[in-house]
């Protein structure tokens, strides 16, 4: 994904304002060997940038003045209730080096599943993102949960995750749990009932 700024020469909260008045958000771009330079982002361009989930999760191609650099967006500041973007920092990205990211996860496979499908099992979620270590070029935009296997009452542990290649995953804790598949309590309790009442019928 491209991403056009704009040198930024003035510094401090007053240069900062203005800019925000005349539709550009300040930014910083970090990281390498090169010092870190401050720049302006259209506005409008980075707010809808910003609702599509791989731009926070993909190498973006940062072009200042013709010049393009490889960047990852490492922070967003956003105003506590209007729509308007504050600040935005960039990391450059060296090829050769790897990079530690988060990245989103995306279910699939759970209508076929036997928690669903034999026991009408509801999937709850426990990690929405993970993070992981890669190179640039390796750097997925999601990780996909297959849940096609999942029965209910039992759930699925990061160690059971098929990644990418050249990804490696950085787990907090032992082998953390992704996702549970669990029966509602009511439905528990009435084919509890219904086996109960079963039971009686057969003895008479």
């Amino acid at each position: 994904m491209k991403v056009v700024a704009f040198p930024r020469k003035e510094q401090g909260s007053g240069a900062s304002r203005r800019l925000r008045n005349a539709g550009q958000t300040p930014a910083i771009i970090y990281g390498g060997s090169t010092a870190p330079v401050t720049v302006a982002l259209d506005h409008n361009a980075l707010f809808h940038a910003l609702k599509k989930e791989a731009f926070h999760s993909s190498i973006l191609d940062m072009e200042i003045e013709g010049k393009v650099e490889k960047v990852l967006l490492r922070d967003v500041q956003m105003h506590a209730y209007k729509q308007l973007v504050l600040h935005a920092d960039f990391q450059r990205v060296d090829p050769n080096q790897k990079i530690h990211v988060k990245v989103p996860l995306h279910f699939v496979n759970a209508e076929v599943s036997p928690a669903v499908k034999l026991s009408s099992a509801v999937i709850s979620h426990v990690m929405n993102e993970l993070d992981i270590s890669c190179l640039p070029g390796d750097l997925p935009e999601f990780v996909e949960v297959d849940l096609s296997k999942l029965e209910a009452g039992a759930s699925l542990h990061l160690a059971e995750l098929q990644l990418p290649k050249g990804v490696t995953a950085i787990a907090h804790g032992e082998n953390p749990t992704i996702a549970i598949a669990s029966v509602p309590a009511g439905q528990v309790s009435a084919e509890g009932e219904a086996e109960a009442a079963a039971g009686e019928a057969e003895k008479k």
